[in-house]
């Protein structure tokens, strides 16, 4: 939703509804603010993958990414799916999933350089 000038001037935005608003989206940064996370967001948005998986990629414990996943988790950020012996976690939420896309093409293309 873009939120105009004259959306402020004439009062048509209930300050509560956009203090809510403010509120989740602050929660939904925090949620993906944090270099472990962000790197198992932007892996998960190439393709699916394991603990094993995501641990040699962040070259990182696998206790930590262990870790992190269950935040996400628990943000409903991602999904895991038993494959086997195996659990692959993937995105589930759209706004992550938009998100990591956006967050790709500023910071990890040459767009912008």
């Amino acid at each position: 939703m873009i939120i105009t000038k004259d959306d402020l001037t004439n009062n048509s935005l209930d300050s509560n509804k956009m203090l809510q608003r403010a509120q989740q989206t602050t929660a939904f940064l925090k949620s993906v603010a944090h270099t472990s996370r962000l790197m198992i967001l932007c892996r998960l948005a190439e393709k699916s993958a394991s603990v094993g998986e995501l641990e040699k990629f962040l070259d990182i414990p696998q206790a930590e990414v262990s870790k992190q996943l269950a935040r996400l988790r628990k943000e409903n950020f991602v999904s895991a799916t038993r494959k086997g012996r195996s659990i692959i976690y993937s995105i589930s939420d759209v706004r992550a999933r938009i998100l990591v896309d956006t967050l790709y093409d500023i910071f990890c293309t040459n767009s912008f350089d």
